[in-house]
């Protein structure tokens, strides 16, 4: 919750991603630690910290660009 951190479906644990609010242009690096998310067509759930960096927490759900930084960590397909 308070690590700069997201979950995410599919990816490798430690992977690191790039997500930028497409709102702002505002940025974080983040590292998947946790499943998720489990609601509707999200791809991504961030921790406070990480969506607080950027601007999100007021929002809850929000667009944003998602750039995996650890491509080898991703597994195919």
């Amino acid at each position: 919750m308070n690590g700069i951190t997201a979950a995410h479906s599919h990816w490798v644990f430690g992977t690191r991603a790039r997500v930028t609010f497409l709102a702002t242009g505002k940025s974080v690096v983040v590292r998947v630690n946790d499943r998720g998310p489990f609601v509707g067509k999200r791809i991504a759930d961030l921790s406070q910290a990480a969506a607080s960096e950027i601007g999100m927490m007021r929002r809850g759900v929000a667009r944003a660009r998602i750039e995996v930084l650890d491509k080898e960590a991703v597994p195919a397909g």
